[in-house]
């Protein structure tokens, strides 16, 4: 597997990061460790709320990210779009699409209306999050086995994104 990260600009202030990887696992089980709280918990975010269309969540991810954000579209096992922090000034919104191909399946993720001068801080939070989502898939155990808060980042996630930071720093914003 190997994780592609794009960024690019909406417009003078706003932009949008996409990364993408394949997975070894079928579209359902994929979907399951994508949606489900419990499996979400071993490997990005602990998540609460009203799980369906329409309904309001709150989350913790394990880079510190906290907050409210509303499902938008839940079409299982293909489309996810949820709003963070709707309403906010810091609004954005997060899409993923799932693709199976053959045994495998394939998971594009886009955060959109994201600070233009942070894109490489996103790019390399969300690359570990799906480097992260590979782990989950080889163990199905927890992924960050020290924990995370909204105040202190999982340790190895922190660190891997320290790593990654500078790479998204050089990539081109188009």
């Amino acid at each position: 597997m190997k994780t592609i990260g794009t960024v690019r600009a909406l417009d003078e202030r706003r932009g949008a990061v996409r990364v993408e990887d394949v997975y070894d696992t079928g579209i359902d089980d994929l979907w399951q460790a994508c949606t489900t709280p419990q499996r979400l918990g071993r490997w990005i975010a602990q998540v609460t709320g009203e799980l369906h269309e329409g309904g309001l969540i709150h989350a913790v991810f394990t880079s510190t990210w906290s907050g409210p954000a509303r499902i938008e579209v839940c079409e299982a096992p293909r489309h996810l779009l949820l709003t963070t922090e709707p309403g906010g000034e810091d609004e954005s919104q997060l899409e993923a699409w799932l693709t199976a191909e053959g045994s495998q399946t394939k998971l594009v993720v886009e955060e959109r209306g994201l600070p233009l001068g942070s894109l490489h801080f996103y790019g390399a939070g969300w690359q570990v999050h799906l480097e992260d989502l590979a782990r989950l898939l080889t163990t199905d155990g927890p992924v960050h086995p020290d924990g995370w808060t909204a105040q202190t980042p999982a340790p190895t996630w922190k660190a891997r994104w320290t790593e990654l930071t500078s790479v998204y720093q050089n990539l081109p914003v188009n």
